[in-house]
């Protein structure tokens, strides 16, 4: 195999096609489906999200970062993962929620001070409040006297499921 290849190679850093019309990998996300979805899903204005470069490495995990690099580019990491495309569902990462997450008006619960514990903790807990879209959620919690993300949560039948990865985890209390 070539670097030049139309396959996704997990070892290498290809920068996502513009648009469908300059996809050459079947399946792989182009740039503005990417930034459309975070509009969608998140209300997140495109152009927060316009001054990065997009990448993928492998199959379906889409990396931010705020510069250029060689296309196609054999290195470990480039910026943050971003978002993971594989599943029928987009699930961002808690990085990228950190990140973009306070210019969010779609899909954030505001999480209480002891479902914020429980949430960075990593636990599940019951939440029948919640009036939006089921799915992946950004989980904020007041901070200072504003909104700040915390996390990806992932909300189904009146219950928010931790998507805080193990490492990241924190005991509050």
């Amino acid at each position: 195999m070539t670097d030049d290849s139309p396959t996704n190679v997990g070892q290498r850093f290809d920068r996502l096609p513009a648009t469908a019309d300059d996809r050459t990998v079947p399946g792989r996300p182009t740039r503005e489906e990417v930034i459309d979805w975070w509009e969608t899903r998140f209300g997140i204005p495109p152009a927060v999200l316009e001054p990065y470069a997009f990448y993928v490495k492998g199959a379906g995990k889409v990396w931010v970062y705020a510069g250029e690099a060689t296309n196609p580019s054999r290195i470990e990491a480039l910026g943050m993962t971003f978002l993971r495309t594989r599943q029928e569902h987009w699930k961002p990462t808690t990085r990228a929620v950190s990140r973009f997450g306070r210019h969010a008006s779609r899909n954030v619960i505001e999480l209480e001070p002891d479902e914020a514990e429980a949430f960075l903790a990593g636990e599940d807990q019951p939440i029948d409040r919640w009036e939006g879209d089921w799915g992946y959620l950004i989980a904020a919690h007041e901070i200072a006297g504003g909104r700040e993300p915390i996390g990806v949560g992932l909300y189904l039948h009146g219950e928010l499921r931790s998507r805080i990865p193990k490492g990241s985890r924190r005991q509050l209390g």
